[in-house]
Formats: C-alpha cells, sequence, structure tokens
C-alpha cells in the first residue's frame, strides 16, 4: 500500500504548494509596507498594538467615540460564540436547514444514495460532492422560487468511500482507487442546477423540476473565444480543438445579468499525470501552472488526463464556463477571452455606460487579480443579445502603486511585450499564457486572490486575499508585521469616477486577519470586534441588498485559529468600518463556501464543504477522520451514513430580512 496522493486536510495544500511564479514583480506585502512606511502611519511605540498598526491613538478614540454616537454595526443579529464542535451553529433567531446533501436525487429516477455501494451513473444523477459556490437565479423575479445553482469543487475519497484507509501508528494511507471509485469522482465534479421554492416557509427541492441537471466531468462542452481551434488545443479526440469533455475544480463562480451560471476552473493542475518531455513546446507553460500534479489518479484510467499521450489537454482546462440553466439541453461554453489560470470567482456588474465588468481571482500565492470588461453592452429587454458578451472584450491584470494608486493593464496582443518575439503569436496564446503575460507586464504579486466582488450600492470591490505562508522574514515590516501571512488580508479598490470600467483606481487595506489580541499579528479589526469576532483566511463573499459584506473562510481550525470556518458580517462604512461580527459556523473540518442571498435579502444559501476532513487536532476527536471512523457524521448524524457535504439555508424565524 502506497500513501494516496489525494489525502489532503483541504484544497488549502493545492494552494500551499510551491508557488509557479519565477518573477521578480512586486509582492502585494511589499507594496502595502512601502505604501504605509511612506504615510508614516507606524511610529515608536504603536509597534506594540496590532491595531495600530494602519491607525493612531487618537484616531482610535475617536472612532471608539463616534460609533457610541452613530450606533455603531450596520448589522443587527446577536453574535454567536466561536468554537469547534460536530455540528453547525447560526446566530439568535434563525433557522439554518439543510436544503441539499452529497447524493440526494437531482434527475428523475436517480436512485437513492447508497454510500456503500456507489456507481458512476448513480453520481451523474445525484448532487455532487463538496459543493463550494451558490447562485441563486429568480423565476419570473420572485425571491421564493427560482433555480440554485452550485459548484461541485473536488472530492476527498478518504471521507467518500468505505474499506480505503490503513491506519499504522497514527498514519493514514489510503489504497488506489479503482476505475469505478475514479468514475465516480468525476461525476461528483462540476455543477448542480435545481428547482428550488419556498411553501410555507421553508425551502424545498422542487421534485422532477423541469430545469434540474447534472454537469460532470464529462459534459461535452463548446471551446470559445479567441483560443477555440487553436493548434495548442487539439486533441486525438478533438482534433478540431472546439469541443472538450467536462470541467474541473470548480470553486467560486457567478451569475450573469442576464442569468447565466458561470463556473470557474481553479486548480486543473492536480488531474493530471505522467511526464511531459523537458524540450516539449508547452513544457514551461505547464511548469508555470503547476502541470502536472498527479494527485488525482484519474490518469491511470483515462488517456486524457496523462500528458505523455494528450500533451494538449491541460490547455483545455483552467477557463470560465458559461452555462445557460434555463435549457437543461444547451452545451457549456468555455470562455476562453477571459483568460486561462486558477480561477476563482467570476462576479460582475453592469457598468454605468452598459458594459458587464467582471472580477477574476487567481488563487495562488504569488498571482495576480484580473477583470474582464466586455466590448458589447448588455441589453435588459434582449437575453438572447447577451448570450455570447464574454466572447469579446478586454482583460486586464492589475498593478498596485506604493502611493495607493493602481493601473488595470490590459492583455492585448501586439501591445507593450505581448508580441511574437516573446511566443505570443495571437490573442489565443495570450488566453492560453495568461499567467506569463501578466508577468511581463509587471502585474503586482498577491496573497492569494480569491473571491473579488463588486459593490453596486458604495461603488468599492472587495478582493480577498486568503494568505501567502510563503512570504518571507525580509519581507517584513512595521507595516507587514509578520513571516508567513497565515492569516490574509481583504483590499478595497475605488475604481476611478466610480467606472468600473476604469484602467485606473486608487486601493486601501480594508482588514488584515488574524486574532487583534496577538501583537506580533498585525491584524486590524476596529476595537469593536469582539472576541468571537475576528478570523483568519478570507475566501468567498457576497453583498446582500442593503449593499453590506458578507466573508466566508477556508483554513480555521483547532490549531490555526481555535475556530472552526464561518460567515461574518464585516462592516465597511462609517464609524464601524473594520467591525466583524460571527454569523454562523460551520462543523469540525468544514469549510464555509457560498455565499448568497435572494434579492429580497430574506433568505441566505451557504455550502458547508469537506466537513469531516480533520479533527486530529481538536481535543473533542483527537486522531485521523475518515469514512469509518470520523469527527462528525453531518448532518445526519446516522452512524449508517457518511458525513456529507451540503448547503444550508438560513431564514429568519418569523420572516424578513437577515440581520436587519
Amino acid at each position: 500500500m502506497n500513501e494516496h496522493p489525494i489525502f489532503k486536510t483541504s484544497q488549502l495544500e493545492f494552494a500551499d504548494a510551491e508557488p509557479c511564479n519565477p518573477t521578480a514583480n512586486p509582492t502585494m506585502g511589499e507594496i502595502i509596507s512601502a505604501r504605509f512606511s511612506r504615510r508614516g502611519f507606524l511610529k515608536g511605540s504603536l509597534a506594540v498594538s496590532a491595531i495600530a498598526a494602519t491607525v493612531s491613538p487618537l484616531a482610535l478614540m475617536q472612532a471608539q467615540e463616534a460609533r457610541a454616537e452613530e450606533g455603531g454595526s450596520a448589522f443587527s443579529f446577536t453574535e454567536i460564540e466561536a468554537g469547534v464542535d460536530e455540528t453547525h451553529h447560526v446566530a439568535e433567531g434563525y433557522d439554518a436547514d439543510i436544503l441539499l446533501r452529497w447524493g440526494d436525487a437531482v434527475l428523475p429516477n436517480a436512485p437513492e444514495f447508497d454510500p456503500a455501494n456507489q456507481t458512476a451513473e448513480a453520481q451523474a444523477m445525484q448532487f455532487g460532492y463538496n459543493n463550494d459556490y451558490v447562485g441563486f437565479i429568480p423565476l419570473d423575479g420572485s425571491s421564493t422560487h427560482g433555480l440554485l445553482v452550485v459548484n461541485h469543487e473536488y472530492t476527498n475519497p478518504h471521507l467518500m468511500f468505505p474499506g480505503l484507509v490503513t491506519l499504522a501508528e497514527g498514519e493514514m494511507t489510503l489504497e488506489p482507487l479503482g476505475k469505478e471509485q475514479v468514475d465516480v469522482e468525476m461525476m461528483a465534479h462540476g455543477g448542480t442546477i435545481v428547482e428550488i421554492e419556498k411553501v410555507d416557509g421553508k425551502w424545498r427541492v422542487v421534485p422532477d423540476g423541469q430545469y434540474n441537471r447534472r454537469i460532470t466531468a464529462m459534459t461535452e462542452m463548446e471551446i470559445t473565444g479567441p483560443a477555440a481551434g487553436h493548434d495548442r488545443l487539439k486533441t486525438t479526440a478533438d482534433p478540431a480543438g472546439t469541443k472538450v469533455l467536462g470541467t474541473l475544480n470548480d470553486c467560486a463562480g457567478g451569475v450573469t445579468p442576464w442569468g447565466t451560471y458561470v463556473m470557474a476552473e481553479e486548480n486543473f493542475h492536480g488531474y493530471f499525470g505522467g511526464e511531459l518531455p523537458a524540450d516539449h513546446k508547452e513544457a514551461a507553460n505547464y511548469e508555470r501552472y503547476g502541470v502536472p500534479e498527479g494527485s488525482y489518479e484519474w490518469a491511470n484510467f483515462h488517456d486524457r488526463f496523462d500528458v505523455s499521450k494528450e500533451p494538449n489537454e491541460p490547455n483545455r482546462f483552467g477557463y470560465i464556463v458559461e452555462v445557460d440553466p434555463m435549457d437543461p439541453t444547451s452545451v457549456p461554453k468555455k470562455r476562453t477571452a477571459l483568460g486561462r489560470f486558477k480561477h476563482e470567482g467570476a462576479e460582475s456588474i453592469v457598468n454605468n455606460d452598459g458594459r458587464v465588468v467582471f472580477y477574476l481571482g487567481d488563487d495562488e500565492r504569488f498571482d495576480y487579480v484580473y477583470k474582464f470588461v466586455t466590448t458589447g453592452t448588455y441589453n435588459p429587454d434582449d437575453r438572447a443579445a447577451n448570450m455570447d458578451l464574454l466572447d469579446d472584450g478586454t482583460l486586464y491584470v492589475a498593478k498596485f502603486a506604493e502611493d495607493g494608486s493602481m493601473e488595470w493593464m490590459p492583455l492585448v496582443h501586439g501591445e507593450g511585450p505581448l508580441t511574437a518575439e516573446n511566443g505570443f503569436e495571437s490573442q489565443a496564446d495570450i488566453s492560453i499564457e495568461t499567467r506569463r503575460a501578466a508577468d511581463l507586464l509587471g502585474a503586482t504579486k498577491m496573497d492569494r486572490p480569491e473571491d473579488i466582488q463588486p459593490n453596486g450600492t458604495n461603488g468599492k470591490v472587495y478582493v480577498m486575499l486568503t494568505n501567502n505562508t510563503r512570504r518571507t522574514a525580509e519581507q517584513v515590516d512595521m507595516a507587514n508585521p509578520r513571516a508567513e501571512n497565515a492569516f490574509g488580508h481583504i483590499i478595497e479598490i475605488a475604481e476611478t469616477d466610480g467606472n468600473f470600467a476604469a484602467t485606473t483606481g486608487t486601493w486601501e487595506v480594508l482588514l488584515q486577519c488574524g486574532d487583534p489580541s496577538v501583537a506580533e499579528v498585525g491584524a486590524t479589526f476596529s476595537t469593536d470586534t469582539t472576541v468571537n469576532g475576528w478570523f483568519g483566511m478570507p475566501d468567498n463573499c457576497a453583498v446582500d441588498s442593503e449593499g453590506r459584506l458578507w466573508v466566508s473562510t477556508d483554513g480555521n481550525s483547532p490549531s490555526a485559529t481555535g475556530r472552526t470556518d464561518g460567515l461574518w458580517a464585516v462592516d465597511t462604512e462609517g464609524a464601524a468600518r473594520a467591525t466583524s461580527k460571527l454569523f454562523f459556523r460551520v462543523p469540525v473540518g468544514a469549510e464555509m463556501c457560498g455565499p448568497v442571498f435572494t434579492p429580497d435579502s430574506e433568505t441566505l444559501f451557504l455550502a458547508v464543504q469537506h466537513p469531516a476532513d480533520g479533527g486530529d487536532d481538536w481535543e473533542g476527536f483527537g486522531r485521523v477522520s475518515y469514512y469509518e471512523d470520523l469527527s462528525t457524521r453531518w448532518p445526519d448524524f446516522d452512524e449508517n451514513l457518511p458525513v456529507r457535504p451540503s448547503v444550508v439555508v438560513v431564514t429568519k424565524q418569523g420572516g424578513g430580512k437577515i440581520a436587519v
């Protein structure tokens, strides 16, 4: 028995691999350091206070007085206690009900979930594994009837399948997966579209809903945009380079203004095995993306995932995938104009001139923040006219300056270094090697850019930067006071003149995350933030109809922060700015994903991903967790059922808007 290569505590281990960015472009930490040092924010005794890392004691005193006068936080709920246990918790006065579990029926005639006898055929009709992004698309403008769209990011075989694990001296090894188990994994990836409705105050799945659909790693998709048909995308199965089977590792995503569902392919590199000759024309390209990483065993049974047999196949993943949820027979489209990288999210906003702007993060340490601006304009009266907007537009990458300004640099063939002399023969090459193009432009190296959310209420853009444990001691200074940035931060962008399509803007650090009681951490939550209110590792986020920011996390644990992941309400305006309150927390080992609100803000959908993937560092369990011996059996708590990633629906008891 060999140690199974995919045994991971979470998807964090993909991101914690050796960074792939070889450039000397400045990091965001260096820029934050230079900016705040230049502005003289850190003097003398301020060094002993984590909060004082970016504001003076006088400012803190004035802010406290102002909060007392102005009523404090914009969020009205009683904060829950941070901690770790087997189940989920929500603020008092709210219900948090399980809506969909891994294995629940999605399509007509789906068999009953049988975890001991799983088949690929059954999984293709059932709700997939590790639900990440959740979106809500109203039907007929309703906030009580609509389509739920959900990404299924990756799989944990040690939690999914019985009989794989062997323990020796506390160490876990896994038997290699067989073909049937690999095929189940492939069907558990992708996404789910399911019709839901609210009946008598409670949400339910509409049985055999006409829109219900499963998208998997075997669903046929069309490749569109600049890279479609390019030689670098052609394979034995697809000599035209215009069709591909499936989508992989869909993390966050988005819903477009015209009601399509966009899936963001993130850590696609882990699915490829085999070896590529060092002198192969794609060798440098794949090195920049970490291909092949070989975490999954799919290449053992499917030649397209073996780069020695199909060297172009990895170039067909790492894109934004657009799906029309109103037509279950429609072919999803990989929109190559939005670039190829480890996409985290694709949140959008209609600009004041009618163009649509998408914000995109590349979730790896020392990689970049992007946005895409459509050439065409959104037509609210003609849905069909919007269906190919994502094939024509300009992709930009961000460069942050020390003085608080920023520039969006276009990734356009023929401009600057993006020419044939540097290996870019056309826009197709930029779409395929987006990271290298951004390298040449001198983009700012970030600390794992994840979800990026534009806020139409205040005109700001919020960038979640989860962490960067690769930061060296040489980068530590008074304004960025931590080697190995374990807790991440949030940046707030203001586009010039409120124009989301602008090529310039300004930026501020909204929050440096972590425990503010530990001075060395350098957290900058407001002094009104309680011991339960601070968090680390911001990941996904949402802005509700009131224009308020909600942040979910990935990486909090007993050993990292003494708490599980959860959903925090974060004030961004007025005297309460940078105040955070804990609203919901997940069971042990889980990651908090989603979140999304219905348009009326009376329902909140959350995704609880990989529960029980951990517990050895929790005193309530204290050993490795696997199928037969789980740290929690959430959400069923049935000894005959394994732990099941699930979507949770939160409503206020008696009705009304969340946190109002």
